[in-house]
């Protein structure tokens, strides 16, 4: 977790009149309950071919598989989505595995950038620190730990930093097969040393990376039970109550941890926390400080990355740009970096070169976020059979999430309430909404509520989602919409010219939609 623009996929809100033809409420419904069986029926097949034992010999989290290409993976993932859309069928299930077998060759020796990194690497000759290793080269970082745990079977230390690096990866390649690898790992060191604090610690971050926040708190409480000042378990605790929607309890978390172990993770969190209480200033303040304490080129990409979502959300597209250069002049690898680029440069005017950008991020890392975002960048200059491709390839990147254990329901309600299906992005709304009440899942059933045709019943949680003072230009703009549909005019009309001042580029549709409906709203006066 970091200061973001939300991990889930954040949809244009574009607003669409149903198809002549279109299916009725039951048809729907019965559609969608097929879809959710299939998916369960894939995601038993994935789990089944991602978690089969490896051949060589060792322990089974330590093991290395072969090196599948960066190409490979997002070719097998391309091959999932459309046996996902023909349907089910001995075809489907050959593709499940394939996808699993792709994604899981690939999570321990593929490195972000592409290269052949199957060749030996010399093992860790003595403990390594966590932290070392995760803002360091992962790749890199998790094969020697292999190497090392082969050696030396007994090093509850070592398991619980191999399992902390696979985590980290997994939040930057988007295989979430990794988890499984990291669970087993957490698991190794806890056996070989009941209740350490690292491995502890390590298993709130895996909970969090799942979006169980509930076990994620948990977790960290344990670890910090047995070390009051451990990083990850303060970091993982503010992340934890950050996304159950408890931001009075986050705040006094992230000074807690300030206090214990002030450094860049906990600058960026307390930034984040700031700005979800609308208090932009004192974030961008922690953040610039948090850079200029930035020790190694990980560091300086994470904040310079941070920095530059915080000031494309307040429409500073210049300076943004500026902010992801210096990241990217750190790490050129780092894909947050090139993403925020993307959208950047999106929402400046230069549709062709954010879809350059965004095109070589969903090759490396095919994630909800940036694949809907190049769909809509394709529909926008009217290629709606390539914005069709990427719809299509999060619906299968949801079902590998769900394989590997992970919540997913966010992501789908804010796809499928622009893209797919608006009863299945009702239901996983609402299925969000009951685990955790936060500003973003606020909006997401707010939206699908409105998207369903029950905008009376939206509109309350699109006021819930703007009333911290978080200020997003998408949350403004699907209130706008909802109070336009439930008649409040005038309201309408402050939301959604608050969102095109805050944020005029936000998304190529949302932003078209509200001033549409703006001009809509002027004319009916």
């Amino acid at each position: 977790m970091s200061p973001r623009t939300n991990d889930g996929t954040r949809g244009s809100g574009q607003e669409a009149t149903p198809p002549a033809g279109a299916p009725t409420a039951s048809e729907a419904r019965a559609a969608s309950e097929a879809r959710v069986a299939s998916e369960a029926r894939v995601a038993s097949e994935v789990r089944a071919a991602s978690e089969a034992p490896a051949a060589s010999e060792g322990p089974a989290a330590a093991q290395a598989p072969r090196a599948a290409s960066t190409a490979e993976r997002v070719d097998a993932l391309r091959r999932f989505a459309a046996a996902v859309r023909r349907g089910r069928g001995p075809h489907l299930t050959s593709c499940a595995v394939l996808l699993a077998v792709a994604m899981t060759a690939g999570a321990v020796a593929v490195g972000g950038d592409g290269r052949d990194v199957a060749r030996a690497v010399p093992g860790v000759s003595r403990a390594v620190d966590a932290d070392v290793l995760v803002r360091g080269d992962l790749d890199t970082a998790i094969r020697s730990l292999q190497a090392h745990v082969r050696e030396q079977p007994r090093d509850f230390g070592a398991w619980a930093t191999l399992g902390t690096a696979q985590v980290e990866r997994a939040r930057t390649d988007g295989d979430p097969s990794r988890y499984a690898r990291a669970e087993r790992a957490f698991a190794r060191s806890l056996a070989l040393r009941p209740g350490n604090d690292r491995a502890l610690a390590g298993q709130a971050a895996l909970a969090a990376a799942r979006h169980d926040f509930a076990a994620a708190l948990d977790h960290a409480d344990r670890a910090l039970e047995r070390n009051p000042y451990s990083e990850r378990a303060l970091c993982s605790r503010i992340d934890a109550l950050v996304e159950l929607g408890r931001y009075e309890e986050a705040a006094k978390a992230a000074t807690v941890a300030d206090r214990r172990r002030p450094g860049v993770p906990v600058f960026t969190r307390y930034a984040y926390v700031r700005e979800l209480r609308g208090d932009v200033r004192t974030a961008r303040r922690v953040l610039h400080q948090a850079l200029g304490t930035a020790a190694g080129p990980a560091d300086v990409a994470y904040v310079a990355t941070a920095l530059g979502n915080l000031e494309r959300g307040q429409g500073r597209y210049g300076i943004a740009l500026r902010h992801y250069a210096r990241a990217l002049a750190a790490d050129d690898a780092h894909l947050p970096a090139l993403e925020g680029r993307a959208r950047a440069q999106a929402s400046a005017g230069d549709r062709a070169g954010a879809i350059t950008t965004l095109e070589q991020v969903v090759t490396r890392s095919p994630l909800p976020g940036p694949l809907v975002a190049l769909g809509e960048l394709y529909e926008d200059r009217g290629d709606r059979a390539k914005a069709r491709e990427q719809y299509a390839l999060v619906d299968a990147w949801t079902a590998l999430a769900r394989a590997g254990g992970v919540d997913v329901d966010l992501d789908t309600a804010l796809a499928a309430a622009d893209h797919g299906d608006p009863a299945e992005a009702l239901r996983a709304a609402r299925a969000e909404w009951d685990r955790r009440r936060t500003v973003h899942t606020a909006d997401a059933l707010a939206w699908a509520l409105h998207r369903a045709g029950r905008s009376a019943e939206a509109l309350p949680y699109a006021r819930r989602a703007t009333a911290t003072g978080y200020r997003d230009a998408a949350f403004l703009h699907h209130r706008g919409i909802i109070e336009k549909a439930t008649g409040h005019d005038r309201a309408a009309r402050a939301s959604l010219t608050a969102a095109l001042e805050l944020d005029p580029g936000f998304s190529p549709l949302g932003a078209r939609a509200a001033r549409a409906a703006l001009k809509d709203l002027e004319a009916a006066r």
